[in-house]
């Protein structure tokens, strides 16, 4: 596969009172997403669900967020995600929890060398 990148959204999601890695995952994700209208698919004739999308996302407690639950946000392409240690916890000034600060970064790829063969396929038919 010529898995080949064509774009990287960056996003940042808080969760300001509840603690909750997961929610601020998924901010961070739909930050990175709402903000773009990407229209690569149509440019290199391919179809949405082609995209190939890699999600990233930094947060200080990485085991405690649930991928499943970023991976939903992604409206369309086959995706993966991985959490990793990052982001920031800020104490609260009455030391009572934390305001979370995860970040995300999604790479949007596609197949390249697969839509060569297709091209191809359709030249030779």
């Amino acid at each position: 596969m010529a898995k080949t990148r064509i774009a990287l959204e960056l996003g940042m999601g808080t969760s300001l009172r509840k603690g909750d890695y997961t929610r601020a995952a998924v901010r961070a994700v739909q930050d990175a997403l709402w903000r773009n209208s990407v229209s690569f698919a149509e440019a290199f004739g391919f179809e949405k669900s082609d995209m190939l999308i890699d999600v990233e996302i930094g947060v200080q407690k990485p085991e405690t967020v649930n991928s499943d639950e970023v991976k939903a946000v992604l409206p369309y392409g086959q995706g993966g995600v991985r959490i990793v240690r990052g982001g920031l916890d800020i104490p609260k000034p009455d030391g009572d929890g934390v305001t979370i600060l995860a970040n995300a970064a999604i790479i949007i790829s596609f197949d390249m060398e697969r839509r060569g063969e297709q091209q191809g396929k359709a030249v030779t038919a």
